[in-house]
């Protein structure tokens, strides 16, 4: 049968080779690969599915009657049915940003809240705009009256709004050579529009580790970060930070004066530096005019690795003097500024925020991740003094909170969090709060910076997940979710009584847009979840005490009770120091509503479980992890929880590789299995991935780092070879389903295509899908519908009620 490769432009791949489930696969033929005429067209079928989806076809054609010959209607029908389903889930929008502000006369507060709803016909996300006014009255009921509808914003890469909240920034950055546009927006109408041309100044970019945009106190300057995105002009060649930043050069600092409109690059910076993170320090006595920038950097002299989901790179928080705008400046004079590094006695600071007050600058550390060459580890938080006489300068750093090794059981593990809210602080001015991951869940935590007392805000006695969304004075504004619960929005405020220990009241915010979502909240309902204590198999005296405590898995289920055990979908998060925590999941609510139960594992080595646990894993890597999942299905199994012959397991990156891995290792357990950008062959991808050392850290854990190279020795070659899933596949017998993105700089898509074809070599069904505009994440609303509806039917195929 005919693989549809699905490619804008040929792989070189016999199309002999292709083979396997003909039928389904998005978007275009190449045009190397002529289309059978028997066969409808692959973006046909998906605007056919989704068109009868849709709801607008009242005729309700008969699938039967679209189904080509040869190719069988029943597998048609079950496209059909679980294309209409998931696109009960792909169509929930999800709230991304909020924003919180006092009203004028101080009773209640606005908030603004920023939604984005997968468009799968254009295949872009909306991106919306929701207001709404939330008060309390003198019972403590909370009223919330909500604008009639949200607005699109179509255009607009970036929105923040001031520190008042009176003026909006919206930047829109053209495809073309056009200008790039800062628009300031007050209540009613467009204030100031300011255009500068790309060809001189470059695009503005705020996505991922180097976003940044700053308002002034005054509201009067802007800072922010731009990337020059590289021409099609051949020339000399220049490495980019990898992984969704291929074609993207240098960051660099600027700052705009949005009453003058006049733009000015930050002098002093050295090309070397990466620019992120920027913010705007207090008022400096004694320096005259200047004021100060604070931002992160990220040193380039040697090679650049992959920036993006990498905490492991060398970083430091600097300060510089902001461009003055006075009109004594000539327009090409260079101020005499000096760039300051203020954490030099540190590998890692970032997220830098100030006190209200001005007297410290509290950041992150991800040290811990610098120092194992782990992606990813267990952060501490540290303040500094800040300066407030002349220039600043570097100062000694205090510890807040440091890395939690060993947690006691229930206790803080630690903070694992990369993101921080703009004004992350309660009224008392030193009281921090952020998100942070706990076991398998999301909490928001409390932080002292004075103290170094942590508290946890949300409820204790829950398995959901809370994400923070917006602080002002002693109000919060966060989502609530789980596995079997669509996010709600919450409204937290501190208690009035003046008791020792705080406490937070939460209440619902009632949300106009869980009104279109009864049918997810109908399927969701007959579904329940809990977390798994997973005892360690084989308890070894070598390992730390936390390497030695029990890991978690979720356990999704029916509520209704079955003589028989629903087949079970093992899911393997990526990383592997990442996890996949109790929120809420379209794709996980979708496998779990058309009738299995599902066992999401996070094996040791995850992050929310200390220090000692994660770190037990690099260099074990194809071991460890995969003796915890078999662990957590023989936990699973011996609960009466699940039928050993209806497994089936799916993961993507490095849960791909653990999904490869387990259908060597353990070739009988499954009866189907489905990839996303798997690593297969650690010999291959250590030449072609955007992150090397990853390779050498997870297979040699601490002696990872003094093995690095980029020219491994033959020797080396065969350990990667020898540690990777390929090793095992003359084992492997499970019908597999590879999904592969073809501009994946992270596990290149050779990876899991080498795979597929050894697997086709020995007989093993197999399906491949290639996406040809997608890279590591395969997350574009098309490629992700694609995705789950052929991993629903493929594991429909092989493992049935």
């Amino acid at each position: 049968m005919l693989l549809h490769y699905i490619t804008n432009t040929p792989i070189s791949v016999p199309h002999s080779y292709s083979a396997f489930s003909s039928h389904q696969s998005p978007f275009h033929f190449p045009k190397a690969f002529p289309q059978p005429s028997h066969h409808p067209s692959p973006l046909r079928q998906l605007h056919k599915r989704l068109h009868v989806c849709s709801g607008m076809d009242n005729i309700g054609v008969s699938p039967k009657k679209e189904v080509a010959v040869a190719v069988d209607a029943s597998i048609e029908e079950e496209y059909a049915s679980l294309s209409k389903l998931y696109k009960e889930f792909t169509n929930m929008s999800t709230i991304d940003k909020a924003w919180n502000y006092k009203s004028p006369n101080g009773k209640g507060s606005h908030a603004t809240f920023s939604i984005g709803q997968p468009n799968l016909f254009a295949n872009k996300k909306k991106k919306l705009m929701l207001s709404s006014f939330i008060s309390e009255d003198s019972n403590g009921t909370l009223n919330v009256q909500w604008s009639p509808f949200p607005i699109e914003i179509t255009g607009a890469s970036v929105m923040v709004p001031s520190p008042s909240g009176k003026k909006l920034l919206v930047i829109r950055n053209p495809e073309n050579d056009s200008p790039s546009q800062f628009e300031i927006w007050g209540p009613l109408q467009l204030e100031k529009e300011i255009r500068v041309p790309q060809s001189v100044h470059g695009s503005v970019y705020v996505d991922g580790w180097f976003e940044g945009i700053s308002w002034s106190s005054d509201e009067s300057l802007i800072a922010y970060i731009r990337i020059v995105i590289a021409g099609k002009v051949k020339g000399d060649w220049e490495e980019d930070w990898g992984e969704t930043y291929a074609g993207k050069k240098q960051p660099a600092l600027f700052v705009i004066n949005i009453d003058s409109g006049d733009v000015r690059a930050v002098d002093g910076i050295r090309r070397s530096l990466s620019v992120g993170q920027v913010v705007w320090a207090p008022t400096t006595k004694g320096s005259g005019s200047h004021q100060y920038l604070v931002f992160v950097g990220w040193p380039s002299d040697t090679r650049k690795l992959g920036m993006i989901y990498c905490f492991n790179r060398p970083c430091a928080i600097y300060t510089v003097k902001a461009p003055s705008f006075g009109t004594e400046i000539k327009e090409n004079s260079i101020n005499d500024v000096s760039v300051i590094n203020l954490s030099q006695n540190t590998s890692s600071a970032f997220l830098p925020r100030f006190t209200p007050d001005g007297k410290f600058l509290v950041f992150l550390s991800a040290k811990s991740c610098v120092d194992s060459g782990a992606h990813s580890a267990t952060n501490s938080l540290h303040k500094i003094e800040w300066n407030s006489e002349g220039e600043p300068s570097p100062a000694k750093i205090l510890d807040v909170v440091p890395v939690v090794m060993c947690p006691e059981d229930g206790c803080f593990p630690g903070i694992y969090s990369h993101n921080a809210v703009s004004k992350p602080w309660l009224s008392d001015g030193s009281t921090m709060i952020i998100s942070s991951i706990w076991g398998s869940k999301e909490v928001i935590i409390s932080v002292n910076v004075l103290s170094g007392k942590v508290s946890r805000i949300t409820p204790s006695d829950s398995n959901h997940s809370w994400s923070l969304l917006a602080v002002d004075d002693n109000k919060i504004l966060a989502v609530c979710s789980s596995l079997i619960d669509i996010p709600q929005i919450k409204y937290g405020s501190l208690a009035k009584d003046e008791s020792k220990d705080a406490t937070w009241h939460w209440q619902d915010v009632s949300s106009p847009t869980s009104e279109s979502q009864e049918k997810v909240k109908s399927l969701l309902s007959s579904l329940q979840f809990d977390i798994l204590k997973i005892p360690v198999k084989n308890v070894q005296e070598n390992l730390t005490k936390g390497a030695n405590k029990p890991f978690e898995a979720i356990f999704v289920s029916s509520k209704s009770k079955h003589e028989a055990c629903d087949p079970m979908i093992v899911i393997l998060h990526g990383g592997p120091h990442t996890s996949l925590l109790s929120s809420f999941s379209k794709s996980s609510g979708f496998l779990a509503s058309i009738g299995y139960s599902l066992l999401i594992v996070n094996y040791r080595g995850s992050l929310g479980f200390g220090e000692e646990a994660l770190q037990s894993l690099p260099g074990k890597a194809g071991l460890q992890d995969v003796n915890d999942v078999l662990t957590a299905i023989d936990h699973a199994i011996d609960m009466g929880l699940a039928d050993p012959s209806k497994i089936t397991v799916v993961g993507g990156s490095h849960g791909g590789f653990l999904t490869s891995h387990l259908i060597g290792q353990a070739p009988d357990r499954f009866a189907a299995a489905a990839v996303r950008n798997p690593v297969c062959n650690l010999a291959l991808m250590v030449g072609t991935t955007d992150i090397p050392e990853w390779c050498f850290v997870e297979s040699f854990g601490s002696k990872g780092l003094s093995t690095y190279t980029e020219a491994p020795s033959p020797q080396l070659l065969k350990l990667f070879h020898d540690k990777s899933p390929i090793s095992h596949l003359p084992k492997v017998k499970t019908p597999t389903l590879f999904l592969l993105g073809a501009k994946d700089l992270r596990v290149p898509v050779s990876n899991g295509l080498q795979f597929a074809r050894a697997l086709k070599e020995k007989g093993v069904e197999v399906k491949v899908i290639v996406f040809p505009e997608d890279t590591h994440a395969i997350s574009r609303p098309q490629s992700d519908f694609e995705s789950f509806v052929n991993i629903g039917v493929w594991f429909k195929k092989y493992c049935k009620k």
